[in-house]
């Protein structure tokens, strides 16, 4: 474990507006601060594991979760499983299951 892990809070979450990209987990870029987030109405909100790992992903919009993927990961290291889950989806979350 590196000084900077050994330093990182055991769990993080930190928002951002926008992302790029199609590939899993999502590359979340432009971080907000908390004062941003006053005159927001959609951003995203990560939350992250002492290996800056992101363990969950939501899109808020109004104050209302509107999206929300979900990251298992392998002790390796690599992405293991994801869970992706809309409001707008009728057929309920769809889960992506990557490596054996």
């Amino acid at each position: 474990m590196s000084a900077a892990e050994a330093e990182a809070p055991p769990h993080s979450v930190r928002c951002f507006l926008t992302y790029s990209g199609v590939k899993l987990p999502l590359q979340l870029s432009q971080e907000l601060d908390s004062t941003a987030l006053r005159h927001r109405n959609t951003y995203f909100r990560a939350e992250y594991d002492a290996q800056r790992r992101m363990l969950r992903c939501d899109k808020i919009v109004y104050g209302e979760v509107e999206m929300c993927h979900d990251y298992r990961w392998a002790d390796d290291g690599t992405l293991r499983e994801a869970v992706y889950t809309s409001v707008h989806d009728e057929n309920g979350p769809q889960v992506l299951s990557f490596g054996g």
